[in-house]
């Protein structure tokens, strides 16, 4: 086991993915391919490849889905030492489809060992000696132990002075606005960076008003990272505002886990010592490329490539 922590520790669900080989339905498909996702997982392999340590602690079903994402994780560089196999519960699966030419995704992921996983499953000392502990809000939504994880490793990180990242991953699927409001603004309350959507903060803050959205943001300590507003990027730092343009893509071939290659973008430019606008710029970049390829996480690129892109890019700002 590591006796150090990494520089970023995060944790939550991972599901096994099968998806047709082709932009299908999937009762048309007569095979599946089979990767997996899960925003954190996602988030720390982009991190691993950017160059950055980076431990995910989660627990998985002892079953061959949850043996390939830990061989997966473990061999793109990513800590696994913290992460659990459960007899008593399974992986979550998740199927994705196309259908009338749009994305659906089925999850299987009722009783899954992810959604069983609980405070006393964390290592404190993993968490107190990392520089930032990355969250989301699907690890809340899973289930009330998941509440309680979440509550658990943010009071740890508070006490220690470690940073909190936080990307509200809304999923309505899990559980209604106003459940979701009542748990997620609080942490937001809590992070030091805040990383959410812009469609996720007008359902958060119940309003399209965006004068109205920023009053919100800046009575919170966090720095924000608005993604999606007017094809750019927000930062908004108090009473400082910088709007950061896309990195175009070159084709999109599937949007799934856009935002977990910004998160990790983001997050390596900050321990890389960048400012908030340059990390905001290769999280940019990072996303983009996600976009490009099929799957959650596997089209994330090195930090050489990234480097040379966010190198070669004129960016216009306003």
């Amino acid at each position: 086991m590591q006796l150090s922590s990494p520089d970023i520790v995060t944790f939550g669900e991972s599901m096994a993915l099968l998806m047709p080989k082709e932009h299908m339905p999937i009762e048309r498909s007569s095979s599946l391919d089979l990767s997996f996702g899960g925003a954190e997982s996602n988030v720390a392999i982009g991190l691993a490849r950017l160059g950055v340590s980076v431990g995910w602690c989660g627990t998985l079903g002892a079953d061959p889905y949850g043996t390939l994402i830990l061989k997966t994780l473990r061999g793109e560089g990513v800590d696994i030492s913290r992460a659990t196999l459960s007899s008593e519960a399974p992986t979550g699966t998740m199927l994705r489809e196309h259908v009338a030419g749009k994305l659906a995704v089925h999850y299987f992921r009722k009783h899954s060992a992810a959604s069983q996983m609980k405070p006393e499953d964390l290592d404190e000392e993993y968490i107190r000696g990392a520089q930032i502990l990355h969250i989301t809000g699907i690890t809340p939504a899973l289930s009330d132990n998941g509440l309680a994880t979440i509550k658990h490793a943010v009071s740890i990180a508070k006490q220690a002075g470690v940073k909190i990242s936080f990307d509200p991953n809304l999923r309505l699927k899990l559980w209604s606005i106003e459940e979701a409001r009542a748990v997620l603004l609080p942490i937001a309350a809590e992070a030091d960076y805040f990383l959410p959507g812009w469609d996720e903060l007008k359902l958060l803050y119940d309003t399209e008003d965006y004068e109205e959205v920023k009053t919100h943001l800046r009575a919170l300590k966090a720095i924000s990272i608005i993604k999606g507003k007017d094809n750019s990027t927000i930062v908004l730092e108090k009473d400082t505002e910088t709007a950061v343009p896309f990195y175009k893509a070159e084709q999109v071939v599937d949007t799934v886990g856009a935002g977990d290659g910004f998160c990790s973008g983001f997050l390596a430019g900050i321990s890389k010592g960048m400012s908030l606008v340059e990390a905001t710029k290769l999280a940019s970049i990072n996303g983009s490329l996600v976009i490009q390829m099929r799957g959650d996480w596997e089209a994330l690129p090195d930090y050489t490539s990234v480097e040379r892109l966010l190198l070669d890019k004129v960016w216009v700002e306003r």
